[in-house]
């Protein structure tokens, strides 16, 4: 973490505020060029043997692939209820509590992943996998920001884990129970695949999700993201605030010079430091603090 600190300091205004909008809007453009141009979204999947013939523009306009096609009216209503009442309020809070850089870095992370696994298997398998005989090519919705959407939610559930929501709008239920039935849901998927030898599938769901394992299981100082760790932190800001300013809840003067007596309460526009050079905590006022003798 110590690392994206560093990061954040020396890159930190290239992060994309409100960036869950830009998300949402690659979904809804996904979706309707799939209901009336499928042929044009074809030409914007990651498709790694197009990309070496020249066609460069994939390695960006994936991101806009849907998972799958909307299948009607009705299915296209509730991919927009759990938009606009799901992704855009976690992924806005998300960006809220981590602030925009480190957002922006996870998401990035998930995207940059997906397009590195995407030229591996294309390098170890040239593109193609063979099922029942039959050549089947490595792209289209093979890759998908499906599961990169899905380590949002993930993020969020750890993030808040208590955090309580109406699943269908009915039933309470703890965002990390549906983490973990979303894990089970992830686990599924991966062996489905292997058991009809199709790992290639698996590596863009591994890939997709690498962003969510590093930032949360490599990581030793996450914690201090958790929203009880930062209400608990602003509590004990509060707490010492008067302190700042010399003055005590209780009237206890909370400042004296080791010189001359004086406190806070003897004049509010004195000034108190603690000397650095001396041999232990003494405090000066403003009077004596460059004229007093250093205690050794």
């Amino acid at each position: 973490m110590k690392f994206i600190d560093k990061l954040e300091r020396k890159f930190g205004r290239f992060g994309v505020p409100n960036l869950t909008v830009y998300i949402i809007g690659c979904y809804v453009l996904g979706y309707f060029l799939a209901m009336f141009a499928p042929g044009v979204l074809n030409m914007l999947s990651l498709d790694m043997s197009m990309v070496m013939k020249g066609q460069i523009w994939r390695l960006v306009t994936w991101v806009i692939y849907p998972p799958s096609s909307v299948g009607g009216t009705g299915n296209l209503v509730m991919f927009l209820l759990a938009i606009f009442f799901f992704y855009y309020p976690i992924g806005t809070s998300l960006e809220r509590t981590w602030g925009t850089f480190r957002y922006t870095l996870y998401i990035f992370s998930g995207v940059l992943f997906t397009v590195i696994a995407a030229v591996l298997l294309h390098v170890f398998t040239g593109g193609y996998v063979v099922m029942n005989g039959i050549a089947y090519s490595l792209g289209g919705n093979i890759f998908t920001t499906y599961y990169i959407s899905l380590s949002i939610f993930l993020a969020y559930a750890v993030t808040y884990p208590d955090l309580q929501l109406l699943l269908m709008f009915v039933i309470p239920i703890r965002m990390k129970w549906m983490a973990f039935v979303y894990g089970l849901f992830i686990a599924w998927d991966i062996v489905s695949y292997l058991r009809v030898g199709l790992w290639v599938g698996v590596v863009p769901i591994v890939a997709s999700l690498l962003n969510f394992v590093i930032f949360y299981f490599s990581t030793r100082d996450m914690n201090r993201y958790n929203p009880k760790e930062i209400h608990r932190r602003q509590q004990f800001k509060k707490a010492v605030a008067p302190s700042r300013t010399g003055f005590g809840p209780d009237g206890i003067a909370k400042h004296k010079c080791a010189i001359c007596g004086r406190t806070e309460k003897d004049d509010p526009n004195l000034e108190f430091r603690f000397c650095s050079k001396c041999n232990g905590n003494y405090e000066y006022c403003q009077d004596h603090l460059f004229t007093h003798k250093h205690v050794q």
